[in-house]
C-alpha cells in the first residue's frame, strides 16, 4: 500500500485549522488517559492502522496498562473501565457510527450522568476531530511507521 498524497502539505492552511480545533479540545479539563482512549477507541472502530498505532503508543507513554488496552475492543465485556470511561466509550462509539446508531437516548443519559454540558460539547469535538482525522488518514493512505517485533 502506497499513500496517495501527503494531506499536511497539500493544504497546510486547513491542517493548521484542524490543528487548533484539537489543541482546543485537548486542552480542556478532561483528563488526557480518557481523551486518548475515545481517540484509540474511535479509531479502532474506523480501522485507521495510523492512528491505532499512534494513540496506543501514546497510551502506553502516559501509563496505560497491556491489559486495558487489550480490552479496549471489547470493553462492555471487561470490568477493567470505570462507569464514566463506559459512558464515554459507548458515546464514542455511538457518535462514531451516528449514521447507523443515531445516538440512543439510553446512550447519552449515561453520558449525560458523568459529564457536564461543556464536558460533553467538548467530547463530542473531540470524537468529531478524531473521526476527521482517520478519515484523512485512512483515504489518503497514511502510512505509520514499521516497528519490527
Amino acid at each position: 500500500m502506497q499513500p496517495r498524497i501527503d494531506y499536511q502539505k497539500a493544504d497546510a492552511a486547513s491542517l493548521q485549522a484542524m490543528l487548533q480545533l484539537e489543541k482546543h479540545v485537548t486542552t480542556n479539563g478532561i483528563e488526557p488517559r480518557l481523551r486518548e482512549l475515545i481517540k484509540l477507541r474511535a479509531s479502532q472502530i474506523n480501522g485507521c492502522a495510523y492512528c491505532v498505532d499512534m494513540h496506543s503508543r501514546d497510551l502506553r507513554k502516559g501509563g496505560e496498562t497491556e491489559q486495558r488496552l487489550n480490552v479496549l475492543c471489547v470493553w462492555r465485556e471487561s470490568p477493567a473501565f470505570t462507569e464514566k470511561e463506559r459512558a464515554a466509550l459507548a458515546w464514542t462509539e455511538a457518535v462514531t457510527l451516528i449514521s447507523q446508531t443515531g445516538v440512543p437516548d439510553d446512550v447519552y443519559e449515561a453520558f449525560a450522568r458523568h459529564f457536564t454540558e461543556q464536558e460533553q460539547v467538548q467530547l463530542t469535538l473531540l470524537i468529531g476531530t478524531i473521526n476527521v482525522w482517520n478519515r484523512l488518514a485512512i483515504s489518503f493512505r497514511a502510512m505509520h511507521p514499521v516497528v519490527a517485533a
